[in-house]
């Protein structure tokens, strides 16, 4: 953990010594706060496992929660990602840069460690275009919404300062962020894309684009600030992750509140009937109950 940190201006014109502290930063394997389309993020190498594991000390959450990963151009979701359904690309080609992270079948020959991810990673192309310039100059971020497990995704840099501290080497400031919701989170690893958790773009608009997208299970008010892996979501079906109160996608709501992503939320209280519910309401209502994982994934 450092012992200070520095902040940088991430707006106008001069930002050379802001790329340059920040590209140096993560090839140190340090943290590095930066700004998107959704909510302030919390950036390391992708491809040092040190520096990852750093990432989610810093968030105070384990490695059940693997953060997203941030790219510069939707060519390289290829480079990342195999076998991905041309729904799925269809999806990343209209709404990339924007406000969307898919979860994919990971490429198996990457030399990368991002937690528990059971073979997936969560991708999006950030709608931020310094950010995209500094993805471009360092590479895949796994990147988290830069705040605590469990609080509001930092929506400008002296929140997330407040929140993370000196485990961050650089923060990037690029003033307030205007999106505040996270991404939206859609699971590409089937011939269906499949909605996991609702943030800034909605059903609708994912449905104009690929009529045959299926909702979540069980949509939630609220978006977790990041996002478990595929494979992960479907162990704890018939759920999938929630919405929390913040970002959380994280994009981290709220969600993240991470989320990348991905990360805390809450389930709503339900009524309590005064009545002694029938055997036949008590089998239907099992029937409908779907757990809800109280701290999910973006992204962002």
């Amino acid at each position: 953990m450092r012992c200070v940190s520095e902040r940088f201006d991430f707006t106008g014109d001069e930002l050379a010594p802001a790329y340059r502290a920040a590209v140096d930063a993560i090839e140190a394997g340090d943290l590095v706060v930066l700004p998107t389309d959704t909510v302030y993020g919390l950036a390391a190498d992708a491809f040092k496992s040190d520096a990852v594991q750093r990432l989610l000390d810093a968030k105070g959450r384990g490695r059940d929660m693997p953060p997203p990963v941030l790219i510069s151009v939707v060519e390289s979701l290829d480079a990342l990602a195999t076998d991905i359904p041309d729904a799925g690309r269809k999806l990343c080609e209209t709404f990339w840069p924007g406000p969307l992270t898919v979860i994919c079948h990971a490429q198996g020959s990457l030399m990368w460690d991002l937690g528990e991810t059971q073979g997936t990673v969560a991708l999006r192309v950030p709608d931020h275009e310094n950010t995209r310039e500094l993805l471009s100059r360092t590479g895949p971020l796994a990147v988290s919404s830069a705040n605590k497990s469990g609080r509001p995704a930092a929506m400008d840099v002296y929140d997330a300062e407040e929140q993370l501290g000196d485990a961050v080497a650089v923060y990037l400031d690029g003033g307030e962020v205007t999106g505040g919701e996270p991404s939206t989170i859609v699971d590409i690893t089937t011939e269906t894309p499949r909605v996991v958790r609702l943030g800034a773009l909605s059903l609708a608009q994912l449905r104009e684009v690929v009529p045959e997208v299926a909702a979540a299970d069980d949509p939630v008010e609220a978006v977790a600030d990041d996002v478990k892996p595929a494979e992960t979501v479907a162990a704890d079906k018939p759920a999938d992750d929630a919405k929390p109160a913040e970002d959380k996608p994280a994009d981290e709501k709220p969600v993240e509140s991470a989320a990348d992503a991905v990360p805390a939320a809450e389930k709503p209280a339900g009524t309590v009937s005064d009545e002694k519910p029938t055997e036949t309401a008590v089998e239907a209502s099992k029937q409908d109950e779907k757990p809800v994982n109280p701290d999910v994934r973006p992204a962002d």
